[in-house]
């Protein structure tokens, strides 16, 4: 059984028992989450989506908030001499997920 559910503007495949990394959620490390925009539901064969999903629930708990990965952005115009190198580090929240409600 797995869910797809949306948050912070993108959407995840989640199943029971599994971590996923999303945009920053508030809360602490150990606090209850809830997924309440849940678009498909596949259980076995059976796919429920759209309407038919719109009540489940997806929770979990935030085990972690971090930073990911350093990604370097580099930009450059040739024969202008023009060189800026910068860093970004995106913020996000593993969430565990416990239970798929439908």
């Amino acid at each position: 059984m797995y869910a797809v559910v949306e948050t912070g503007g993108k959407q995840y495949r989640v199943a029971p028992g599994e971590s996923v990394e999303v945009e920053r959620l508030g809360g602490d490390v150990g606090a209850e989450i809830e997924f309440g925009r849940v678009l498909a539901i596949v259980d076995g064969g059976a796919v429920r989506a759209g309407a038919e999903a719109g009540n489940a629930r997806v929770r979990g708990v935030i085990t972690a908030q971090g930073r990911g990965e350093k990604t370097l952005v580099f930009k450059f115009k040739r024969k202008k001499q023009y060189k800026r190198t910068i860093g970004h580090r995106q913020n996000f929240t593993r969430v565990t997920v416990r239970e798929i409600v439908a």
